[in-house]
């Protein structure tokens, strides 16, 4: 029977995706320390969850009126730590549940980030993922040694070379290479490691690789291209899609279509779960989860969500009047997250004013939030999951750790009670619990 699969959308920051989290009065202050992260780790296990992967960005925000004294001041994501370091933390207080951290094509090597990967999937025995995403904003790109960000779609076409380098490298192993024949001092069959020599467009590695295969073949990639050029990249290469479509008919679509292009590319769509973001607020009551999502909705300020919308649409904010309209010429130079920009033209809104993208991407606050109890959230997933729309869902936090606390306090046994949702791990690795087969050689090409 096919059921529903978790995601834990963490940050390895002062708050969550919510500028404002860390300004809740239950939110905990030890966020960098390793007993909030592991702390963390456990509940989510507890609730039998997938995964809890990490986003990242390489650059404080600094876009809004070009300074950091804000970010600092208001602490919108000022702390932004290393999620492959953090993940380790998590991975020694937890068993089964799988973790991913979040690594650039843009400013890595493919060599380096395919064995820090497979190191990670040995380290934690198979449950290991990577978020591959190409980065976004010039804050990200001076921070790594460019003055500006590559255009939106040749970053896609840097990064297909780079996944063809790391894939091809995690795959010049054999299962079975090791034989340590002690006797006759053979360490390995000859032959069992092969030299890659790739040479692409963009980027060229020549090994051989120096990290022996994983028990499940090597990491899970997770994906969350939006863009229509996103799109065909993770049709091609992700594994697991985070998606973020406000609506029922705008997840529908994209689902239909994910999975039409995936099944284009010669791959199983069955293999290509795709997972919904979504922020429950969810209590005992609904009435309980009303009071809670009252509270959210006091802590952010304009600020944040300037702020936020520079970082993501590679724009200084700080330069618009509030009501004043971006003009054609604006709005085509947006380079950053373009599905953002495109979330607001779809709304009507050909040339936004700044208080537009505040109003219509509520950037920045608990956007689309679920409010119930039990069986209030569990209604919702359950629509979206048996329509289908989606494979699962990203839960995304409003305040840690009590978010998932709450969650899977509250809604976690309502969707066990319908049949929707484990009650136990069947298996150890991530792909197990995703249902996905152990990665064979050349599976994605």
């Amino acid at each position: 029977m096919r059921q529903i699969h978790l995601v834990a959308f963490l940050q390895a920051q002062n708050c969550t995706t919510i500028p404002a989290a860390w300004r809740h009065p239950e939110a905990r202050a030890d966020f960098t320390s390793p007993e909030y992260y592991q702390h963390i780790g456990r509940v989510l296990e507890h609730g039998k969850f997938d995964i809890g992967f990490f986003d990242d960005r390489l650059a404080m925000p600094d876009m809004y009126t070009g300074d950091h004294a804000h970010t600092i001041e208001h602490g919108i994501r000022a702390v932004k730590m290393d999620p492959v370091a953090v993940l380790m933390a998590m991975a020694m207080a937890t068993e089964r549940l799988g973790l991913g951290a979040t690594f650039s094509t843009t400013y890595h090597e493919p060599f380096y980030v395919a064995r820090l990967f497979q190191t990670l999937d040995l380290m934690t025995k198979g449950r290991a993922a990577w978020n591959v995403v190409t980065s976004v904003n010039d804050n990200e790109a001076r921070n790594m040694g460019r003055d500006k960000v590559i255009a939106h779609d040749d970053r896609y076409d840097r990064a297909d070379d780079f996944m063809e380098a790391a894939l091809g490298l995690l795959d010049s192993w054999d299962d079975d290479a090791i034989i340590l024949d002690k006797a006759n001092s053979v360490f390995a069959k000859p032959g069992s490691v092969r030299r890659l020599d790739h040479e692409g467009e963009f980027y060229k590695t020549r090994g051989p690789f120096t990290v022996p295969r994983s028990v499940q073949g090597r990491p899970v990639v997770i994906q969350a291209g939006a863009s229509g050029r996103g799109q065909k990249f993770a049709a091609r290469w992700g594994e697991l899609l985070f998606t973020a479509f406000p609506t029922f008919d705008i997840a529908k679509r994209n689902y239909d279509s994910l999975k039409a292009a995936c099944a284009a590319n010669g791959r199983n769509p069955d293999n290509f779960k795709i997972a919904a973001l979504g922020f429950p607020v969810a209590a005992a009551t609904k009435m309980e989860a009303e009071d809670k999502r009252a509270l959210y909705d006091t802590l952010p300020n304009e600020t944040d969500q300037l702020s936020l919308l520079s970082e993501g649409l590679n724009y200084d904010f700080g330069q618009k009047g509030m009501d004043e309209p971006f003009t054609d010429e604006d709005m085509e130079g947006l380079s950053g997250i373009q599905a953002l920009r495109d979330r607001v033209v779809q709304q009507g809104v050909a040339n936004p004013t700044p208080r537009d993208f505040m109003n219509l991407t509520q950037r920045g606050r608990l956007n689309h939030a679920w409010v119930g109890g039990p069986k209030e959230i569990a209604d919702i997933m359950e629509e979206w999951f048996t329509s289908p729309v989606c494979d699962g869902f990203v839960i995304g936090p409003s305040v840690l750790p009590g978010s998932f606390e709450d969650f899977v306090e509250h809604v976690v046994p309502e969707l066990q009670r319908r049949g929707l949702y484990r009650k136990e791990y069947t298996g150890s690795t991530l792909r197990d619990h995703l249902g996905l087969p152990k990665a064979t050689h050349g599976d994605w090409q």
